[in-house]
C-alpha cells in the first residue's frame, strides 16, 4: 500500500563521493572514522553505515551500543566506535558485538573488564578509547583525575588503550585559540598515557578540524608521539561544509575544495494534497496569524511539525513546488502545512513539493532552514522524525 507523502530520499552515491574526496584532503596515513551515530544525522543508519563503507571506511561511529548493535548486523567487518560510552548492563553486548567503546570513568572500564574475563578474552585483547576532557567540561577524563584510570590497564588486563580521544569542541572558529589550548592540554596527557600505555591511534577532530587549519596541528601532535591519526568527519560527510566565524582571512584551501566537490546527500519531499481558493479576509491555519488580503490559492501538503517542520517556520519560510518558491501561511500543523501558490500557474495535486534539497533551478539548504529557525543544521537532519521514509536513491 502507499504511504502518506512524506518523505526523505538519500543518495547513497553522494555519500561515497564525499567519502572519498574528504579522504583526499586528510593528512596522509591517517584515517576517517565515519560519524554515523544519530541514525546517521537523521539520514538512516541501514543505507548510509554500508555506503560508507563501499567508499572504503574501515571505522564507524556511533553514539550507543544499541546503534553499535544495528551497525555491526549491516557492516559485519567494520571497526565500530561507540562514542557517548557504555551504559550500566551494556559490557556484555559490547565485547560479543565487538564493539569499540570509548571510556573514561573507571566504573566503565571495571564493567568491559568483567565481561571480557567472563568470555576468557586474553590480556590486551579488548580496545578501549580513552577519552581526555581538553576543556568542553563534558565527557572525559580530566588530568587531574587520569592517572587512576591508567591504573587500571596492566598486563594481565584484557582490556586494552588503542586509542586517545577528545573532542575540539571550537574548530569552526577561525583564530584556532581555543583549539591550540585543548591540543596542549591533550600533549600533557598523552605524555602520561605513552608513559603506561602502547596506544597506537589518537582520535581528535570532525568535518570543520579537517577542512580548517586544525588537521595540520592535529597531525603534528600525533607525530610528536609516534600515533596515527584518526579524524572524524560527520556534517561534512553529508554534503554540508560547516561556516567558520569569523569567516578566513585567506581561507584553507581543503574549505574552498569541500564547497566545490562536496554534494548533500539528503532531498525532503512530500506533495500537494488539494488546492483552495480563498477571498480576502480569509484566516489560514490555527489562531488565523495569516489572514489573506487579496484572492489567493492555497495547497495544502503532507508535511508537519511531527515530522520535523519546524513549526516557527509558518508565514517567514519557502518551500519549492514546480521549481518555484511558495511561502508557508498560517501555522504549521502536527500534520499538515499550507503554502501560497497564487503565483505558480498549473499547480495540481500530486505535485512534489522539496522541503530540503532542489527542484528546478531553486535550493532549499539545511542552513536555509538552521537560519529560519534559530538553530544549526545538525538538528534540522536529525528532528526529522522517524515516520518520515528514508528512501535509497
Amino acid at each position: 500500500m502507499p504511504s502518506r507523502p512524506c518523505w526523505v530520499e538519500i543518495s547513497t552515491r553522494a555519500l561515497e563521493d564525499n567519502f572519498r574526496f574528504l579522504r583526499t584532503l586528510a593528512p596522509p596515513e591517517s584515517e576517517l572514522l565515519a560519524i554515523v551515530k544519530a541514525d546517521a544525522y537523521g539520514h538512516s543508519l541501514a543505507l548510509c553505515a554500508p555506503a560508507a563503507v563501499r567508499a572504503g571506511a574501515r571505522w564507524l561511529g556511533v553514539t550507543s551500543v544499541e546503534e553499535g548493535m544495528a551497525a555491526r548486523a549491516r557492516c559485519p567487518d567494520s571497526r565500530i566506535v561507540i562514542i557517548g560510552g557504555v551504559f550500566p548492563g551494556q559490557e556484555a553486548a559490547v565485547v560479543d558485538h565487538r564493539l569499540t567503546p570509548v571510556l573514561w570513568e573507571p566504573f566503565q572500564l571495571e564493567a568491559i573488564e568483567s565481561a571480557a574475563r567472563q568470555r576468557s578474552a586474553e590480556p590486551g585483547s579488548v580496545p578501549v578509547h580513552l577519552e581526555i576532557d581538553s576543556g568542553m567540561s563534558r565527557q572525559g577524563r580530566t588530568l587531574a583525575d587520569l592517572d587512576p584510570v591508567l591504573a587500571r590497564f596492566g598486563p594481565r588486563s584484557p582490556l586494552r588503550i588503542e586509542a586517545v580521544t577528545t573532542h575540539l569542541y571550537a574548530s569552526d572558529e577561525s583564530n584556532g585559540r581555543s583549539s591550540a589550548a585543548q591540543l596542549g592540554r591533550l600533549e600533557e596527557a598523552l605524555a602520561r598515557v605513552i608513559l603506561a600505555a602502547a596506544a597506537k591511534w589518537l582520535s581528535v577532530g570532525a568535518s570543520a578540524a579537517l577542512l580548517g587549519n586544525d588537521a595540520q596541528h592535529i597531525a603534528a601532535l600525533a607525530r610528536r608521539f609516534g600515533l596515527k591519526l584518526m579524524l572524524r568527519p560527520g556534517l561534512a560527510l553529508y554534503g554540508v561544509v560547516p561556516r567558520f566565524a569569523p569567516p578566513f582571512e585567506a581561507e584553507p584551501q581543503a574549505l574552498t575544495e569541500a564547497r566545490r566537490h562536496l554534494q548533500p546527500v539528503m532531498t525532503w519531499k512530500t506533495r500537494v494534497v488539494s488546492l483552495l481558493d480563498v477571498s480576502p479576509g480569509a484566516e489560514i491555519g490555527y489562531n488565523g496569524t495569516f489572514v489573506a488580503t487579496e484572492p489567493m490559492r492555497l495547497a495544502l501538503i503532507a508535511a508537519g511539525y511531527a515530522d520535523g517542520l519546524d513549526r516557527s517556520l509558518g508565514n517567514r519560510f519557502t518551500l519549492l513546488v514546480r521549481g518555484e518558491r511558495a511561502p508557508l501561511v498560517g501555522r504549521i500543523s502536527m500534520d499538515q502545512a499550507v503554502i501560497d501558490v497564487t503565483e505558480i500557474s498549473g499547480v495540481e495535486p500530486g505535485d512534489e513539493v522539496v522541503i530540503l534539497g532542489s527542484q528546478g533551478e531553486g535550493t532549499i539548504t539545511a542552513f536555509d532552514h538552521a537560519d529560519a529557525c534559530g538553530t544549526i543544521p545538525w538538528e534540522v537532519f536529525t528532528r526529522i522524525g522517524g515516520r518520515v521514509r528514508r528512501v535509497s536513491v
